[in-house]
């Protein structure tokens, strides 16, 4: 896969664009006056492996969040949602966020926009240009009838233009859609025509089944494009829940730079003569509390010896259901037995011989 070098944006103590890993952002749930409960959301989110995190600011009292979450130990990379009100968008460039999200179009008259971006540019944060569906400009809603691929990215390379010339140029764009087909075209489009970094998503996806599907599939198809330098899995569900399905689908392409534990797993069928279902589920919810200090580890949780060691030959190792009990294998070869309650204790062993822990 070639990806497309766009140009080399810094936000905060991470780098997005210009060849650099694809980072995985998430978003803040909490409400803006309860800065404790956004800063134990943060902090939870960089443990899962979040790399930027946007919160929202819908007030200039509520930008205090920024200065809050760095003096209770938050070192990630934060962003400051902003609508309508481009003040807010200056005391939270004061307040410490490391890059603003706008929408120019909903900010207002121009000098608005200008004050904006002369204020960021000042203080070297970038912007990210926020479009959807729901936020077209009318005469582009007018000139194709009704929002679409082509509408989003023109309207997210007007809004550039209008920081341009501003003589401001550090931009990240984003276009989402909760259509699939139009958040893949959009994002395209605008790929082609420009050399701007892309976050990239599917916008008001759903819950945790078909909005992790529905992003999976727009995100994926992109990524496999060589498109996207952030991705979010915009999901109904907890942020870090987003932020896990996020490295599942770097990890599935071979971009997750953090590591982590991949899962070889089988669907089960007839032969299995075991509690797969239990026994994969323990070693995840165990395995996920492990730092792998950047490596990953392939570890396969098959349900018989048909699909296990010949099926998962590419994992590090792994077990094969047997009558009641498992084989285990390593590095393809089996090497002992267990009991169903052996299992996970005997993996989450191994894993931490293999990462030196």
């Amino acid at each position: 896969m070639e990806r497309k070098i766009t140009k080399k944006i810094r936000i905060g103590d991470a780098v997005i664009g210009g060849g650099s890993p694809v980072l995985v952002q998430s978003m803040t749930n909490r409400a803006p006056e309860d800065f404790e409960g956004t800063v134990s959301q943060l902090l939870a989110l960089e443990k899962a492996g979040c790399d930027i995190a946007r919160i929202s600011a819908p007030t200039e009292e509520s930008t205090g969040v920024f200065g809050y979450a760095r003096e209770h130990g938050v070192k990630l990379p934060l962003v400051a949602d902003i609508h309508f009100d481009y003040r807010i968008a200056l005391r939270a460039v004061e307040a410490g966020a490391d890059k603003i999200r706008i929408n120019p179009g909903n900010i207002g008259d121009s000098w608005k926009v200008r004050e904006v971006a002369e204020c960021c540019k000042a203080a070297g944060v970038p912007i990210r240009i926020g479009v959807n569906g729901g936020s077209l400009h009318r005469s582009l809603l007018e000139k194709y009838g009704k929002p679409c691929a082509e509408a989003i990215a023109e309207s997210a390379l007007l809004e550039a233009s209008m920081l341009e010339d501003c003589g401001f140029s550090d931009i990240v764009i984003s276009m989402k859609s909760s259509s699939v087909a139009e958040s893949i075209q959009a994002a395209r489009i605008v790929s082609k025509m420009s050399d701007y970094p892309l976050h990239i998503g599917v916008t008001e996806a759903g819950d945790g089944y078909t909005g992790l599907v529905r992003n999976a599939i727009g995100i994926g198809s992109l990524l496999n494009d060589g498109i996207g330098d952030t991705i979010r899995v915009s999901l109904t569900a907890d942020p870090v829940d987003e932020v896990r399905a996020g490295r599942e689908i770097l990890r599935a392409f071979g971009l997750d730079t953090k590591g982590g534990v991949e899962i070889i797993s089988c669907p089960t069928c007839g032969r299995t003569k075991v509690d797969l279902f239990s026994v994969q589920k323990r070693f995840r919810e165990q395995a996920d509390l492990i730092d792998t200090k950047g490596k990953t580890v392939k570890v396969a949780v098959m349900g018989c010896v048909v699909n296990g060691i010949g099926e998962a030959h590419e994992a590090d190792f792994g077990i094969a259901g047997g009558d009641g009990c498992f084989s285990y294998f390593e590095d393809g070869e089996a090497k002992r037995k267990l009991t169903e309650e052996e299992a996970v204790p005997y993996l989450i062993l191994k894993l931490r011989e293999r990462i030196g822990d």
